[in-house]
């Protein structure tokens, strides 16, 4: 395998992402969120989002993807922090996403880094980020890659059902 390669998201990268993020929930998320709402994911859909997205830019919200051996293999959102309709001084890692097969590969930490090291150098002082509190493997990524739980808590609906999310905060250096 050759190195992870992270760069800007383009239209062409949506349905690889669509089917990134959808097969990502329904890795990391089973027995956390409801299966109904896992079964009603749908890539296409996802993708279709991304492309309005995008096509709204610019914007100051950035996705990035992973490429590897010429594949997108990850995904990457983050720009302001939202606090409620306001956004604050920090950055918000909104989303990320790895393939579920290659899960373990640097491929998350990559996207990571490049995530944190473009707010850094844009002036922003922290960054933050929800995580589902059951969310175990994540919160033990985001530890290692130094975030740390603030105390905040909120839930996400998932077909009415309350699923409890924590945020984590890293303060960003230039």
């Amino acid at each position: 395998m050759t190195a992870v390669r992270v760069r800007e998201m383009t239209p062409a990268d949506c349905d690889r992402v669509g089917r990134i993020r959808v097969g990502g929930w329904r890795a990391a998320y089973r027995g956390l969120v409801p299966q109904s709402y896992l079964d009603a994911m749908d890539p296409a859909r996802d993708a279709a989002g991304h492309r309005a997205r995008l096509a709204r830019r610019p914007g100051p919200v950035l996705d990035l993807v992973a490429e590897q051996d010429g594949d997108v293999v990850g995904w990457a959102c983050h720009g302001p922090y939202r606090d409620g309709d306001t956004h604050t001084e920090d950055a918000e890692l909104y989303a990320l996403y790895v393939d579920p097969g290659r899960y373990g590969g640097g491929i998350g930490r990559a996207l990571l880094a490049e995530s944190a090291g473009r707010c850094a150098t844009a002036g922003h002082p922290r960054m933050l980020l929800w995580v589902l509190k059951e969310n175990t493997p994540a919160r033990r990524f985001y530890e290692r890659a130094g975030f740390r739980p603030d105390g905040a808590q909120e839930p996400f609906e998932a077909d009415g059902v309350a699923v409890p999310e924590v945020r984590y905060v890293r303060r960003l250096t230039a």
